[in-house]
C-alpha cells in the first residue's frame, strides 16, 4: 500500500495557490477594437455638396453594402470598396455617398413622373380631408424622396471633385474607426470585469478544495477499513482502483490550467495583435477547464461556483462576437 499512500499524499495535499499570485493586469492600454461603428462627414462649396455616411456592425466576414449615386463609375466604386476594406477589415459595412451639384444642366436632372403624381395625389387627399391649403402641394411633392434623381457620369467627376469625395470618405472612415476604438475600450472593461469574477470564483474553489479533499479522504479511509475486513480483499487490485478513483477526483491540474488561461486572456486583451478570433479560442479553453472542474469536483459548493463561472463565461462569449 506504499504506492497508494504516496499517490494520496500528492493528490490530497493542497498547494495550488501559487498561480493566483500573478499580476494579470499590468498594462492598461486598450488594444481591442469593436466592429460596431458609425461615421459621417460632409463638404460644401459653391459648386457641390458631398455627404458620406458609414455604419459598421459585427460579422464573421467583411460584408460591404455600398450605395452610390446613379451613374457612378465602376473604377471609382472599386477604389471606395478597397478603401473600406483596408480601413475597416471586417464587419457588416453599410456605406453611402451622396453628391449634389448646385448648378446642373437639364440633362443631369431626371424627374420620376409616376412617383411625383403618387405623392401629389396622396398629399392632395390628406389636404382635402383636413381642409388645409392646397397651394403648396406641388412644391411639397417635388421634395419627396426619389422624385428628383441626379445622374452622374464618369466625365462629370473631375479630379478636383474626386479629391473632395475621397477626403469626405476618409473623414467618415476616421470617425467610424474612432467610434470602434471607443467601443473597444468599453468592451475591454467588460471583459476585465467578467474575467475578474471568474478569477474570484477560482480563488473560492482553491479555498474550498482542501475541505472537499478532506471529506473524500475520510470517506476513502472508512471504506478501506470496511473492505479490508472482507476475506476476498485483494490489495493490488484495490490499489489500482483507488489510484484511478483519486485521479478522477483530482482537479489540481484543471485549477492551474484555468488560472493560466485567464492570465493569457487578459494578456492577449492588452497585446497589439489582440483579435476576436484569438480571444474566442482562449475562451473555448476556459470553458473546457471549467466544465472539467464541475464534472470532477463531486462537491455541491464547488459546482455552484462552476455554474457562476459559466454565467460569466457566456457573457464573454457574447461580447467577443463584437471584436474585430
Amino acid at each position: 500500500m506504499a504506492n497508494l499512500q504516496a499517490v494520496r499524499v500528492s493528490v490530497l495535499g493542497s498547494d495550488s495557490c501559487f498561480f493566483l499570485k500573478q499580476n494579470l493586469n499590468s498594462n492598461k492600454n486598450p488594444m481591442i477594437v469593436s466592429m460596431t461603428g458609425f461615421g459621417n462627414a460632409s463638404f460644401e462649396n459653391s459648386e457641390m455638396i458631398a455627404i458620406a455616411e458609414i455604419k459598421s456592425l459585427n460579422s464573421k466576414f467583411l460584408d460591404i453594402n455600398l450605395r452610390l449615386p446613379k451613374g457612378f463609375s465602376l473604377e471609382k466604386e472599386l477604389v471606395i470598396r478597397n478603401l473600406l476594406k483596408d480601413k475597416l477589415q471586417r464587419g457588416k459595412i453599410t456605406a453611402s455617398l451622396d453628391i449634389q451639384y448646385k448648378e446642373l444642366s437639364e440633362s443631369n436632372v431626371k424627374i420620376n413622373r409616376e412617383i411625383l403624381k403618387s405623392h401629389y395625389r396622396n398629399i392632395q387627399a390628406i389636404a382635402e380631408e383636413l381642409g388645409a391649403n392646397q397651394s403648396e402641394i406641388l412644391r411639397l411633392a417635388m421634395q419627396m424622396p426619389d422624385v428628383v434623381n441626379q445622374e452622374l457620369s464618369k466625365e462629370e467627376i473631375d479630379e478636383q471633385e474626386w479629391t473632395i469625395i475621397q477626403k469626405v470618405l476618409h473623414e467618415a472612415l476616421d470617425q467610424c474607426h474612432d467610434f470602434r476604438q471607443n467601443e473597444g475600450l468599453t468592451l475591454e472593461k467588460s471583459f476585465e470585469e467578467y474575467i475578474g469574477k471568474i478569477q474570484d470564483l477560482l480563488r473560492q474553489i482553491v479555498e474550498q478544495d482542501p475541505k472537499r479533499l478532506a471529506t473524500i479522504k475520510e470517506r476513502i479511509q472508512n471504506r478501506v477499513m470496511e473492505i479490508r475486513a472482507n476475506d476476498l480483499f485483494d490489495p493490488n487490485r484495490f490499489e489500482q482502483e483507488m489510484i484511478y478513483y483519486i485521479e478522477k477526483l483530482d482537479i489540481t491540474e484543471e485549477k492551474v490550467r484555468l488560472a493560466k488561461h485567464l492570465h493569457y486572456f487578459l494578456e492577449t486583451l492588452q497585446s497589439s495583435d489582440s483579435n476576436g478570433k484569438k480571444l474566442n479560442f482562449i475562451t473555448q479553453e476556459l470553458g473546457r477547464e471549467i466544465n472539467t472542474i464541475g464534472a470532477k469536483a463531486n462537491d455541491a459548493d464547488i459546482q455552484r461556483m462552476v455554474v457562476s463561472m459559466k454565467e460569466e463565461l457566456e457573457k464573454v462569449k457574447e461580447q467577443i462576437l463584437n471584436i474585430l
